[in-house]
Parts: structure tokens; sequence; C-alpha cells
């Protein structure tokens, strides 16, 4: 559950966080949007019996083109950036870790009782980071309302509810079916700036989803063991 914590807690955020600091957006989003094929590699070299199919295979790499043209949208500038592309690596190695670990504890423990132990351990193994680099604002930030308000909605939906979803899901399809999911995160994206903030949908977006939903098709028909 510590490792729980952990990989799919405290070090998977922080890393992904840090990595912004150094790198570009597109960097980071394109090597953490990668979770899918790093855990495909990771289970299939370390959980013992673990067979891909042909289909879950193409379906993975179709979706990653997908959305490598969503996130990308046409514009291929490669900005390297040793530190923040690391940072990002290892938060997408954190992530298939935590979904290779999820795999076990799913056929042990209920989704609630999981994610109860996730957020506990991952706070418990995040604070060292904030004693050491101290970013804390000062607490009368923390009584505005609007601070609040977007408190309450990352704590709430966008951690708790999300966490507790995503237990479930994950022990009702399966850590590799699951984490393919990962690659609608851009459409999603993209949609709600369309909608709220009204920016524009391009051909690349609509081209990337196709590949992405095709590849989500092919993967959701695999016979993974």
């Amino acid at each position: 559950m510590m490792l729980l914590g952990i990989t799919g807690g405290s070090a998977f955020f922080l890393m992904q966080n840090e990595a912004l600091r150094f790198s570009t957006a597109t960097n980071v989003s394109l090597i953490v949007c990668s979770c899918p094929l790093f855990t495909m590699v990771l289970m299939r070299l370390l959980v013992h019996g673990t067979r891909l199919g042909s289909l879950q295979v193409v379906g993975t790499l179709f979706s990653f083109v997908g959305m490598a043209a969503v996130v990308l949208n046409g514009k291929f500038v490669l900005h390297l950036s040793p530190l923040g592309d690391f940072l990002a690596l290892c938060a997408c190695l954190a992530w298939a870790f935590y979904s290779i670990i999820m795999k076990r504890m799913n056929e042990r423990y209920d989704s609630l009782f999981i994610t109860r132990k996730v957020f506990f351990y991952g706070l418990l193994t995040m604070l060292p980071y904030y004693i050491l680099v101290p970013q804390m604002p000062p607490l009368h930030a923390l009584a505005r309302p609007d601070v609040i308000g977007h408190l309450l909605f990352l704590g709430v939906l966008g951690s708790m509810i999300c966490f507790l979803t995503w237990t479930w899901v994950m022990g009702k399809l399966g850590a590799m079916r699951a984490t393919n999911y990962i690659y609608v995160n851009p459409i999603t994206t993209i949609v709600f700036a369309w909608l709220v903030l009204h920016e524009t949908i391009t051909p690349y977006f609509i081209v990337g989803t196709v590949f992405i939903l095709v590849g989500l098709f092919l993967s959701s028909k695999a016979k993974t063991t």
C-alpha cells in the first residue's frame, strides 16, 4: 500500500509538476501520456505469465500516434531539457509501476480501501518535500473563497472521486486496458478548451482523435493474460 501511495501519489505528481519547471508542457505531456506504452512493456517483463496479443500492441501504438498528433497539433518543435524530460519519464515509470501493483491489490481489496491507503501514504511520503522545499502560501490566502472552491474541486472531484473510480475501473478492465484510456486525456482537454475557452479545433485534433479511438477499440478486443 505504501508503494501504491508513492508511485501513484507523491512520486508521480511531484515529478510531473517539477518537470514542468524545467521542460515544455508539450514534452511533459507527450512523455507522461506515454504511460500505457511503458505499462505494457513493464507488465510483459515483470509480471509472470503476462502475454500481450497483437491487437493490444497495435491498438496501444495507434492510440499513442493519435495522442501525439493531438498534443503536437502540427507543430513539431523539439526542445530537449534533460532534467525536465527525465523527471517526466520518471513520473511515467512511477505510474506504470503503480498500475502493476494495483493489479495485485485489486485482487485482494475493495476500491474504497485501496483509495484511502493511496491517499494516506501519498500524503505521508509527500511531506518531506515540503519540509525541504517550503513553498506554502500564507495561511490567510487559504481562507479566500476562490481558493477554498479550487481546493474542494481538486480534493473531492479531481482526486478522491477520480482515484476511487480509476481503482474500480482497473479492477474491472485490468491494468493494461484501463491504462490505455489515459490517451483520452488530451481529447477531453481540447474539447473543454473549445467549449469553455473557445479555442479552435484543428484537423490534427480530428485525425488524432480517430487514431486514439481506433486504438482503444483494438485494445478492447485484445485478449491479454
